[in-house]
């Protein structure tokens, strides 16, 4: 720990790797959930005996047009409140339902989307200075004010640090170099991510 109290990126820890077996049947639970969720309404049955499944994990899942790149939705947890298996079902039916940035995906458009998730790493206070680009995610806290970025996002955008910390100022709605101000809290975690076809 330094001395303010804020957690070195040392004193993460490490993320257990998933196997590719169970990358796989996370990404196809995504799926399966959004094509039942939006032409039935109904949740597909998440049975399972992987103990690595049935882990409670955070999780996004991000959804982007195959032929252009573009996001069509994001949504996720910060705290893990349910199984792995569960979060990423739930999660892509959000991204493609209650993403207020976007209008709801129909069934129509599931075959022309991409899935990318995230499996995230409890969050830990972190320093500014500790920050690491395609390493950390951040969650920046003021008053009422929260916003998260995926440590992906600074690496599409080839942010430097202090760019990556003004976007997550902008994502909480914060005038932008808030997070060199007294008062607010900064939390960092690391991700496990693959999609489709990776």
């Amino acid at each position: 720990m330094s001395a303010n109290g804020n957690a070195r990126p040392e004193a993460f820890q490490p993320l257990p790797r998933l196997s590719a077996a169970v990358r796989g049947d996370l990404l196809r639970i995504a799926r399966q959930s959004l094509v039942q969720y939006l032409g039935e309404g109904t949740m597909p049955d998440c049975q399972t005996d992987s103990a690595a499944l049935l882990e409670p994990r955070a999780t996004f899942v991000t959804l982007t047009d195959r032929d252009t790149g573009m996001l069509r939705g994001c949504r996720g947890e910060v705290v893990a409140r349910q199984s792995l298996i569960e979060s990423v079902g739930s999660m892509a039916i959000a991204a493609a339902t209650d993403d207020p940035r976007f209008p709801p995906v129909d069934l129509a458009e599931v075959s022309r989307l991409h899935i990318e998730i995230s499996v995230l790493s409890p969050m830990e206070p972190i320093e500014a200075g500790a920050v690491e680009i395609g390493r950390h995610g951040l969650m920046i806290m003021k008053g009422h004010n929260a916003g998260l970025l995926l440590p992906q996002v600074p690496v599409a955008y080839n942010w430097d640090r202090e760019e990556f910390l003004d976007a997550l100022c902008r994502k909480a709605g914060l005038p932008r170099g808030t997070w060199k101000s007294a008062g607010i809290q900064l939390y960092g975690f690391e991700c496990e991510v693959w999609g489709e076809e990776d």
